[in-house]
């Protein structure tokens, strides 16, 4: 999808900056454009290697509070996946605040694999996989994403940001309140005034005090940034793009992989997951899953601001958005009452 957060680079331009990096020029070049925020290309080196080079946005556009410094915290959330045995696209360079490019950029090892929405798709050129292997797949992903939570961070939040909290409630609602008061820059219709929106996620948020760990959460599980191998029977090779990553509940691990939906006990996701990390859907824990789904939902409807999406494209998703906003508050609504014990 088109977005304004797209850094455009002249052949020239990517050229010096994979010499730079990598010691090798780009001898062929794709741009993908798969993603919703960065720039990013697949570049064949004339030594011969495949790479992907990814971009943070010019630096003179006002992006969301919890933008900052995103490819800082996804080279970051790389490393850790590497080391807890979740695959990922190696690393490859990381430079911040490049004096040339004017920002940040990583440069990661192609992958050779298919991203999971293209098999899904089904076609010519992709056979889509059967039921049985997409459940398998689910699975796969649940074990994976198990793995990844069982990271353990210094603090709450999103430190890369400044938006952090000794707890994981206080960083929540301040990870919330910051969202928000992107609203003041860019006026977003939401389907409850700001402030009706912050008293409702507040009154549920006692809940969170269950979470006393921080824990690496990707936060961005859709099946474009899972990437397949289909050499034999379907497996992941990768999950990528770990820049929206925060350290927090690992419940909130499974808000975008059953994004506009409710999580169910069978579905394959919960099940794989299960296999390497016991957890219960609690009543608590269902309040939890109902305020990151909020946070999402918000998070969708407030990045259009600086993005400024084609609205052919982006309609669809500004309007489940917003009904599944307003669904998740009315749920909500019994505890700011207080009529739920």
């Amino acid at each position: 999808m088109d977005s304004r957060t797209k850094r455009r680079l002249s052949r020239q331009e990517l050229d010096g900056l994979a010499r730079r990096a990598l010691g090798a020029g780009v001898a062929e070049q794709a741009e993908l454009t798969d993603g919703f925020a960065n720039a990013v290309w697949r570049l064949r080196l004339d030594d011969g290697r495949d790479v992907v080079c990814k971009l943070s946005p010019p630096p003179e556009l006002d992006q969301l509070s919890y933008e900052r410094n995103l490819l800082r915290m996804e080279a970051a959330a790389c490393e850790l996946a590497t080391a807890a045995g979740v695959p990922v696209a190696a690393l490859l360079r990381a430079g911040f605040d490049d004096p040339v490019l004017g920002g940040d950029y990583l440069m990661l090892a192609a992958l050779d694999g298919v991203p999971w929405n293209h098999v899904s798709r089904g076609g010519a050129a992709v056979p889509a996989v059967t039921p049985e292997c997409e459940a398998e797949l689910r699975m796969e992903l649940g074990r994976h994403l198990a793995r990844l939570n069982a990271v353990t961070g210094p603090v709450f939040g999103y430190p890369h940001a400044g938006i952090t909290g000794s707890t994981w409630r206080e960083a929540f609602l301040a990870m919330v309140d910051a969202l928000l008061g992107d609203t003041v820059r860019y006026p977003t219709p939401l389907p409850a005034p700001v402030p009706r929106i912050r008293e409702l996620l507040a009154a549920a948020a006692p809940a969170l005090d269950e979470v006393t760990t921080p824990r690496l959460v990707h936060f961005d599980i859709w099946p474009g940034n899972v990437f397949l191998d289909l050499s034999g029977r379907p497996r992941i090779q990768a999950i990528i793009d770990h820049e929206r990553a925060f350290w927090g509940d690992p419940l909130a691990e499974f808000i975008t992989p059953t994004i506009f939906a409710e999580l169910r006990e069978d579905d394959p996701l919960v099940i794989g997951y299960r296999e390497v990390t016991p957890f219960e859907l609690t009543p608590a824990a269902r309040v939890r899953l109902d305020l990151y789904r909020a946070y999402l939902y918000l998070i969708l409807l407030v990045e259009n601001g600086p993005r400024q999406y084609p609205e052919a494209e982006y309609a669809r998703v500004r309007d489940l958005s917003t009904a599944s906003l307003s669904g998740v508050l009315d749920r909500l609504v019994p505890l700011a009452q207080g009529t739920v014990a």
